[in-house]
């Protein structure tokens, strides 16, 4: 029989401990937010319909940006037992410098839209955390506001080689006096890709009021308030303004960039130098050969062709055949810290966020920024600790296993080729 008692008071005292009331909303809500999801949950409720479309969407029918974060769920881990890992060294060395963390901030287009501190709040937050912050030819801020923001971190350039090529080159001559130590050559943009989540909302810029937009803001004032009492949402760097992204890139891009284009920049560009948009083999191989100092496999965050490969399945090939003294790296689909372990594991020197940051941004702010960075953190010593390696430079890819849902058939035959 259970031996039963009147409850001690006392006993009961020390049961009942009450958490102290967290009186600061931004902070209460951040800390409440555990993933990177949890920030898309907050940012979705606080941010107006067509902002959050803009950031949370992709080309078409999306099919490439699920297939990217498919692609990192399925992963399996092979964890190595009885290797202790009491702390773990998280820091790298990438394109001549360091980071403190294997990724860094990926250049995000029209970011004053999202929350209006936009990239001051992620470029201090870079600095903070002692990793590098991207700004894109698109930014709503300055490429000198963002050095004063990040005066003693590490800024990188993201480069659109327009029609009129002396905006790029003058853009590539400003962010270099400003100290930017890489620059990001895009060509992945020839043309807009079909952002049909921004053509049902009418999204332009600047943001258009109809009465959609106004119903849509009644239960967001606060998003409203800022926009309304901060400097006008513009491009920084650029005069044009006005028209839906799709006609604003259409009227910005050049289908006809090529390898003379890479040959301007490289003369005019004293820093680092990778390409960002590389999506096969080939392509690869021939940069590698062309001088540049690394590449970004990236599909666009699956915002420009749809059905495009998944960055994260080419990783093993492109390492192989590039070699392991050329600087790879990679973006699209990570939502996890475990997404960049593995990511790392594979062969990947670093990995860039766009959408896990903004997600951030638009649910708070610069600690919004400052969460995300801090939720990562956390998941890569976690899972560094489980797989039982203490550096990065430990993680192998033996550590990880692609699991395969989408396998290439055989043009000849019916035969199945797993990558």
């Amino acid at each position: 029989m259970v031996q039963r008692q009147v409850p001690n008071p006392k006993e009961l005292l020390e049961l009942m401990k009450f958490k102290k009331p967290e009186l600061d909303g931004r902070k209460r809500r951040l800390d409440s937010a555990l993933t990177i999801a949890d920030l898309r949950t907050i940012a979705k409720r606080r941010t107006p319909k067509a902002a959050f479309d803009y950031t949370d969407g992709a080309a078409e029918g999306e099919l490439s940006l699920t297939r990217a974060r498919q692609a990192f769920q399925d992963v399996e881990f092979h964890p190595g037992i009885l290797r202790p890992a009491p702390t773990v060294d998280t820091s790298v060395d990438i394109l001549g410098g360091p980071s403190a963390l294997p990724f860094g901030i990926a250049p995000t287009g029209f970011t004053r839209l999202m929350q209006t501190e936009g990239e001051i709040a992620g470029a201090g937050a870079a600095a903070a955390a002692g990793i590098p912050f991207t700004l894109s030819t698109l930014g709503t801020t300055s490429i000198e506001g963002v050095k004063a923001a990040n005066p003693h971190g590490r800024n990188w350039f993201q480069l659109y080689v327009m029609r009129d090529r002396e905006i790029s080159y003058e853009l590539t001559r400003r962010a270099a006096a400003a100290g930017f130590d890489t620059l990001q050559f895009t060509v992945d943009t020839p043309v807009a890709g079909a952002r049909l989540r921004d053509k049902r909302n009418g999204f332009s810029i600047p943001p258009q009021l109809t009465l959609g937009t106004i119903v849509n803001a009644i239960p967001r004032p606060w998003w409203w308030y800022d926009f309304l009492t901060t400097p006008k949402l513009e491009f920084a760097s650029l005069s044009t303004t006005g028209g839906t992204v799709g006609e604003l890139l259409d009227a910005a891009m050049d289908p006809t960039i090529s390898y003379d284009d890479l040959a301007v920049i490289r003369d005019i560009w004293p820093g680092k130098i990778v390409i960002k948009g590389v999506q096969n083999v080939e392509d690869s191989v021939r940069l590698r050969d062309a001088g540049v100092d690394g590449i970004v496999l990236s599909n666009h965050g699956g915002r420009q062709l749809d059905r495009a490969p998944i960055p994260f399945h080419l990783l093993p090939e492109v390492r192989k055949a590039v070699g392991d003294d050329f600087t790879v790296m990679i973006d699209t689909g990570i939502m996890n810290g475990a997404d960049i372990v593995a990511a790392v594991a594979l062969g990947a020197d670093f990995t860039l966020i766009g959408r896990a940051y903004l997600y951030g941004l638009m649910a708070g702010g610069r600690a919004g920024v400052d969460r995300t960075i801090e939720i990562l953190r956390t998941e890569i010593e976690r899972t560094m600790r489980l797989l039982g390696v203490a550096s990065l430079a430990e993680l192998e890819p033996s550590h990880v296993t692609q699991l395969t849902r989408l396998v290439p058939v055989s043009r000849s035959a019916s035969d199945v080729v797993v990558r």
